[in-house]
């Protein structure tokens, strides 16, 4: 601790690089590799200076830095790779206050690196394992990959008193320097969610009030109901539709992932999910994930019973195994090729057992559990019964299609996030640090307000075409922004990220279809479940004869 190092050598001289690892080293520079070294459980960040782009403001205000995770394997110039071979570590400290007799303790409050390209000629070594550094500019260590080279690597260390505490010491990786476009993505969204709310307010207060006064009328019923189609269907609007198993199951599976994502965020926006305990965001989330299965089964079971199903049972494994099931399938084959490649991010073959066994010994029990109560529990009660016949439906126009509900009902939850979506995909694929999660929470309660409401807009246009079959359709077309997330991330992998390989595209768009798949389930089953209301309570409120 505190002991300064001016120039170090390592490996007790040169070391020799083989043609193969030459040649690997070179593809991995050209691929933009980065290393990462940790400190103190810090890891090691690069500075970076951030310019405006006008010499004279620049020149005038305070430098402004931002970090980079990592430093770069090396880098390339004139199609000649040069890798960074002397590391120059900038350690800051704060010294602790304690009493007089006691000796002063020091912790480690940031961890930056300086990587420099230093030729071999040029490092000047002596017996002791000691060095020093040419004069600037000097020549840069070159990486031939046709051929062996010889590589000096070496290292120094620079100790700095801080006042930054301990308890702060992680705000210099997580201080976001764009902090404005957040509040812009906020307002924006808000802007999304009022034009909604006026939209729905219009219906509600000018069309349904008018149709349900109409309709309670006691004279001309049959004329009334030739100008809107909504209550004509109320025979078949609660009538159960094609496979209620599958879609109990998958709403069942959404409401896990709702209680899960809300329970996340809201822990990690309070600051209990620490960034310097890694990994404790994917355990808490596969945890939770696990133990929200009981009200999973429960509202699956309820919905099941409410659409006549009997096999409960046979119903509740499928809740248990159909959503997990895929993302495990996607999952290990993933990582199967992760495996092929020898990649340090391969997840070990016990921690794929581990998952199993919470899987099958925590989540299934609970699902069975939550399932048979809410199998159990009354069915939800509908406001009017359903015709033994079913009603013929007329000719349904263009715009009804449910591809275009898709895109209709998609690009307004779409636009109320899309902004926090670019900042989670750099911190998953560019190597940024995220932890807004408290733009990302209200960001999460906007969604969540406008998915309702395009939902009960989407429907109410259904019913008034004397369309009935609203179950499956809510769901698919209320999760619609999911596409458009699909279609943002092939945008950004083209676009913003330089992948040419084969396994890292694999691993992208197979880690991406996750993503949408979870994010479908998630806005489905809000938009189906406040659509489902809206429909009980308007039939609730007319008199059916």
């Amino acid at each position: 601790m505190l002991k300064m190092k001016m120039c170090e050598v390592l490996c007790k001289g040169p070391a020799t690089l083989k043609v193969e690892q030459s040649k690997l080293i070179a593809e991995r520079i050209r691929e933009e590799y980065y290393v990462h070294l940790i400190a103190d459980n810090l890891p090691v960040a690069t500075r970076l200076e951030v310019f405006s782009g006008a010499e004279e403001d620049d020149k005038k205000k305070p430098k402004e830095y931002q970090f980079e995770h990592g430093y770069r394997l090396g880098y390339t110039n004139n199609q000649k790779f040069y890798l960074h071979n002397h590391l120059s570590f900038l350690l800051y400290y704060h010294k602790e206050e304690v009493d007089v007799d006691e000796k002063p303790t020091f912790r480690v409050v940031r961890f930056e690196v300086l990587p420099q390209s230093i030729k071999l000629e040029d490092l000047k070594t002596d017996d002791k394992g000691g060095c020093s550094m040419p004069e600037p500019p000097f020549p840069a260590q070159e990486i031939d990959p046709t051929k062996e080279n010889k590589v000096l690597f070496s290292y120094s260390v620079h100790w700095e008193e801080s006042d930054i505490k301990w308890a702060s010491r992680w705000d210099t990786y997580l201080t976001m320097s764009d902090v404005q476009i957040h509040w812009f993505s906020i307002i924006n969204s808000v802007v999304v969610v009022f034009f909604l709310s006026g939209i729905l307010s219009m219906i509600i207060i000018r069309t349904l009030r008018k149709d349900i006064a109409n309709y309670n009328k006691e004279d001309d019923i049959e004329d009334t109901m030739e100008e809107s189609g909504w209550k004509l269907v109320h025979g078949d609007v609660f009538r159960p539709p094609q496979y209620p198993m599958i879609l109990s199951s998958v709403l069942g599976s959404g409401i896990q992932l709702f209680c899960m994502v809300l329970i996340v965020i809201f822990v990690a926006m309070l600051g209990m999910l620490s960034p310097s305990s890694r990994g404790a965001l994917m355990t808490t989330s596969c945890f939770l994930f696990v133990f929200m299965g009981v009200f999973g089964g429960y509202f699956a079971g309820r919905l099941y019973r409410t659409l006549k199903g009997h096999r409960w049972k046979k119903g509740a494994f499928c809740t248990t195994v159909l959503y997990p099931g895929v993302v495990f399938a996607v999952c290990f084959v993933l990582n199967c090729f992760i495996w092929g490649e020898h990649s340090s991010g391969a997840v070990p073959f016990s921690t794929m057992v581990a998952l199993l066994c919470m899987w099958f010994g925590i989540s299934l029990p609970l699902i069975y559990l939550g399932y048979y109560f809410g199998f159990r529990k009354k069915p939800y009660d509908n406001p009017v019964r359903t015709n033994q016949i079913p009603r013929q439906i007329p000719e349904q126009r263009w715009y009804m299609n449910k591809f275009v509900g898709i895109l209709m009902a998609g690009i307004l939850p779409f636009g109320a996030m899309f902004i926090e979506l670019f900042f989670i995909f750099s911190a998953i694929w560019e190597n940024q640090f995220y932890y807004l999660f408290g733009f990302l929470f209200l960001v999460f309660v906007i969604l969540v307000v406008s998915c309702s409401q395009i939902s009960i807009v989407m429907v109410y246009f259904q019913l008034c075409a004397e369309d009935y079959r609203w179950w499956w359709r809510t769901f698919v077309v209320s999760g619609g922004s999911a596409f458009y997330v699909l279609i943002y991330a092939i945008f950004y992998f083209v676009n913003k990220l330089d992948i040419v390989e084969f396994i890292p595209s694999l691993l992208y768009f197979g880690y991406t279809a996750l993503m949408v798949l979870s994010f479908w389930l998630l806005t489905g089953t809000i938009g189906f479940y406040a659509a489902y209301v809206f429909i009980r309570k308007i039939y609730a409120a007319v008199k059916i004869d």
